[in-house]
């Protein structure tokens, strides 16, 4: 209850930020993408060696503590930024922000889960890592409708104080679960992991496991982003004005959450404990096949949804991301609780952000080139469901990978039928 309860505020200060970055990518539109997200991954690089090295040298809670509580401060410093946005450039505002919103996440919100995985079993994390999940996903529907009151009372500079009081309770109760759990025998928290500093890039040579959700990550990453770029056209062509691309932004966010809060509450928990937690990787890869499938039939029209007409590429990340969030999210978590303790914090972090930073900038580069040679939203569309079968293919191996620790559930099914 603390763990969902803490990922639900953790969750609300990142969705109350992320539509104050979005609204940057909508001014510039796609074609800025690249050089966002090239500084983003330049930057992934040269953080992974210090993310390492806290890691190695500092006991959990300590790392907590002083990451989450610089994060708070600098929510703080970007306010004045952010006032007077039309001066400094949607451009250069957006590098330094897109840089920041990315180590926020890999100090925050990936170290969260990498927490999780260190404190629960694996019967354990598939038992109860959906509805942790959910109370994310609460946060992340609480955070866009706070910031779709907020944004047009008190602007979108305010928001970034709004985000920082969000972390700092979240941040007191991670501390208070870490201080339960360091109680309990056999708790490894008041341990420094140890270990090198670049064991994440070595171990994604070394371990199957981790090769095959580099490569997932970078096939759900291509799919991921080419929706974004189609979407910051879309509100670059479409949506005028600060404040109407934050509220745009926050509402496919919100819709987006809705969703996966749903599948966190009906077919992930089912899907998880029932099948295992690799059909958590499959699913959505053969759901995004028929997406993806269906926009290049449809291009980049309208659809009608409950008498309304709806942009067709609004859908599509909507849903994609709806999946990865309300079951990719869960099903991968689980998986990590059954490699080696520095393989959760430091393989698992190299993984969810340097590697998919470098899927940013390929698969926005991509994009612009695909575009110089006449590719239209139809066309893209089709390279995407390429794509996505291939992510089908790496998730059914990546959830039975043979350096997978024995899984709890099937073991004491195996031990109950040779009882019998």
């Amino acid at each position: 209850m603390l763990s969902a309860l803490a990922f639900f505020f953790v969750m609300t200060s990142y969705y109350i930020v992320r539509p104050v970055r979005d609204q940057l990518s909508g001014a510039v539109g796609s074609q800025s993408l690249p050089l966002f997200y090239g500084a983003v991954f330049a930057v992934m690089l040269l953080m992974t060696p210090v993310f390492g090295l806290l890691v190695a040298r500092f006991p959990r809670r300590r790392l907590l503590g002083w990451s989450y509580s610089f994060f708070i401060f600098s929510l703080l410093v970007f306010v004045p930024a952010f006032v007077v946005q039309d001066r400094i450039g949607a451009r250069t505002l957006g590098v330094v922000f897109f840089v920041w919103v990315s180590v926020f996440n890999l100090f925050v919100v990936s170290l969260f889960w990498s927490f999780m995985a260190d404190i629960f079993s694996s019967l354990q994390a598939r038992k109860v890592f959906s509805l942790i999940a959910l109370g994310g996903m609460a946060g992340a529907i609480f955070g866009p409708l706070v910031t779709k009151f907020l944004v047009t009372w008190i602007g979108v500079a305010p928001l970034l104080v709004v985000s920082a009081v969000a972390l700092g309770l979240a941040l007191v109760l991670l501390l208070r679960i870490s201080a339960q759990h360091d109680r309990q025998p056999g708790s490894h928290g008041e341990e420094a992991v140890g270990g090198s500093l670049w064991a994440g890039v070595r171990e994604l040579w070394s371990r199957p496991f981790l090769r095959y959700m580099a490569l997932l990550m970078l096939f759900g990453d291509g799919i991921g982003t080419l929706a974004y770029a189609l979407v910051a056209d879309y509100a670059k062509a479409h949506v005028i004005g600060n404040v109407a691309r934050t509220s745009f932004y926050n509402d496919l966010d919100l819709y987006t959450n809705i969703l996966g809060a749903s599948l966190q509450l009906t077919l992930t928990p089912w899907l998880l404990i029932r099948r295992g937690a690799g059909w958590g990787l499959v699913v959505p890869s053969l759901v995004n096949i028929v997406l993806l499938a269906a926009v290049a039939w449809l291009g980049g029209g309208s659809v009608m949804v409950l008498g309304y007409g709806v942009s067709v590429l609004a859908v599509m990340i909507i849903i994609t991301r709806g999946f990865a969030y309300g079951m990719t999210k869960p099903a991968v978590d689980s998986l990590y609780t059954r490699v080696p303790r520095e393989t959760r914090y430091k393989g698992k972090n190299f993984v969810e952000t340097a590697v998919w930073r470098f899927g940013d900038v390929l698969v926005t580069g991509g994009v612009n080139g695909m575009r110089a040679f006449g590719f239209g939203v139809a066309g893209l569309a089709l390279v995407g469901v390429g794509v996505a079968a291939a992510a089908a293919v790496v998730a059914r191996r990546a959830g039975w990978s043979s350096d997978l620790a024995p899984d709890q559930h099937s073991r004491t099914l195996t031990q109950e039928k040779s009882e019998s």
